[in-house]
């Protein structure tokens, strides 16, 4: 039976050169081209709006998780939505506020497309992180470059120019645009232009031109205020031009004007820096007498200089005010007071002293509990650390440094029984004994007269792989040696101590001993 050809008279082979006869009549009627409506692009984002207006793709720019993927989506609603969205004020803006931070790659698209939109009257608001975040050269460009956004540059924008300038430390040419603004870019400064160039000459030390920009503002309607004397107050004081400072400070009151405490701070600190505590403590009385109180951070400048200069009293005094003022000094101020109360002699009042900070809700510090700890053991105030001790325990894990404080205070005034219990408890939490927690164990045995219990706790030390320090085996042998005078037999020295040092280095042993 013969094959049955195909209806549409195709050739038999699927490979030929002859012509079809594949009738296609009906595709005449078809558009040449699809409308928009009947295809889309996917969008770079989702969830994309369902209606897509200007409101709702502002709102989606602001919170996408990246730069690159807002203008992903700007680009994408501008250009290949279906319909596109008419480029509007509140969309460039949105996209704007992303880029400070993003690849400067992701900037050039997006401001052609501005330029592109000619919209009408955009303000340079939306260009002021862009001007502080870009290099001194792109920002300066791009400021210059406002008017063909239809954006004028104003002060604001001069002025995030400057900050970028300053960031940069182009100092020579800020100061350059500062004096050319009125005259070649029509832009008057004002006082924030003052004090960013002011903060970026000081920043460098410049204080010459600082003055000299400082000199120039009467003549530009602008009067100082308290950022611009403060920041030309800490360059007089960073120079250590003290009688400059001093100078402007006196120059400013006479001239009506009531320095706040932050300027106080300032010239405060100045004098303490090169120890005048004399002409800080004079300053505060002044500040008295203007009733201006002085803040956390003055407070903080006289305490850590007085405890600098050993002046244990002034600065306990001065912490007191503090406290009784309602400021709580951090912890490193209070170490420090600390400190110098104790090593003046008065472990007790220091011990005070923290106790009222802790009640003023300064967080309990094993450094300085164990400073404590160890200055109240020295004093033979051996309850006074327990209790303390057991105060930190209550709400707040002791440190290692902390238990080996107390072990070593309860050692040096033969407490071994009680050190016995601090170390269990010790080993209870999971700490395990180093080698100042042994050694201070060993010292108190040798001091104790028990060299048995000493030697054996040696060897535990050494097979646990702690390293005895010089200071101990000069100890050891100093102990053993004083027995042998009184009488001991110099074979229990052998005995008990020889097998241990033989395995250290001689000069650890032997060094001092004549």
């Amino acid at each position: 039976m013969a094959a049955r050809g195909w209806a549409w008279g195709l050739p038999s082979r699927a490979f030929s050169a002859a012509k079809t006869t594949v009738p296609l009549a009906h595709l005449a009627d078809l558009p040449a081209s699809l409308p928009s409506s009947h295809y889309t692009v996917t969008p770079p984002v989702q969830p994309w709006p369902r209606r897509l207006t200007a409101r709702s793709l502002s709102r989606l720019l602001l919170r996408l998780p990246t730069p690159h993927l807002a203008v992903l989506a700007f680009r994408h609603a501008l250009f290949h939505a279906a319909p596109p969205l008419p480029p509007s004020l509140p969309v460039f803006a949105a996209v704007l506020s992303r880029l400070p931070a993003a690849d400067p790659a992701l900037l050039p698209p997006v401001l052609s497309a501005l330029r592109a939109a000619n919209l009408p009257a955009f303000s340079d608001r939306s260009f002021l992180p862009l001007l502080r975040s870009l290099p001194p050269l792109p920002s300066l460009r791009l400021f210059l470059s406002l008017p063909s956004f239809n954006s004028h540059p104003s002060v604001r924008s001069f002025n995030a120019l400057l900050h970028s300038l300053v960031s940069a430390r182009r100092h020579r040419l800020a100061a350059a645009l500062f004096r050319a603004a009125p005259t070649k870019l029509y832009i008057t400064p004002n006082l924030v232009s003052c004090n960013i160039l002011l903060k970026g000459l000081v920043g460098v030390g410049d204080l010459d031109a600082a003055l000299k920009v400082l000199d120039e503002m009467p003549g530009l309607g602008i009067a100082p205020d308290v950022v611009t004397y403060t920041t030309v107050l800490g360059a007089y004081c960073g120079k250590g031009d003290l009688k400059g400072a001093q100078k402007l400070f006196d120059d400013i009151i006479a001239s009506g004007r009531k320095p706040d405490v932050t300027m106080y701070t300032v010239l405060i600190d100045g004098y303490c820096q090169y120890r005048k505590l004399q002409d800080a403590a004079r300053i505060m009385d002044e500040m008295e007498v203007a009733m201006v109180r002085p803040n956390e951070v003055t407070y903080s400048v006289v305490i850590e200089a007085c405890c600098k200069e050993g002046k244990s009293a002034e600065a306990c005094g001065l912490i007191r005010e503090m406290l009784g003022a309602g400021y709580v000094p951090d912890t490193a101020l209070g170490a420090k007071v600390v400190d110098v109360l104790c090593q003046d002699g008065k472990a007790e009042e220091a011990h005070q002293i923290w106790k009222w900070m802790m009640k003023k809700n300064v967080p309990p510090d094993n450094t300085v509990t164990s400073t404590l700890i160890y200055w109240l053991c020295k004093n033979g105030m051996i309850r006074d650390a327990r209790n303390l001790f057991d105060e930190l325990g209550r709400g707040f894990k002791p440190s290692l440094l902390t238990y080996n404080s107390l072990i070593s205070g309860l050692c040096e005034n033969e407490e071994l029984q009680e050190a016995g219990r601090v170390w269990d408890d010790m080993v209870e939490r999971g700490y395990e004994p180093n080698g100042m927690t042994y050694e201070a164990l060993i010292k108190g045995f040798c001091v104790t007269g028990k060299p048995t219990e000493g030697a054996a706790l040696f060897e535990e030390m050494v097979n646990r792989g702690c390293t005895p320090s010089k200071l101990l085996c000069q100890a050891i042998m100093h102990q053993e040696i004083l027995k042998y005078r009184l009488g001991i037999p110099q074979q229990l020295y052998l005995q008990q101590w020889g097998k241990q040092l033989e395995d250290i280095h001689p000069s650890h042993c032997l060094t001092g001993l004549d």
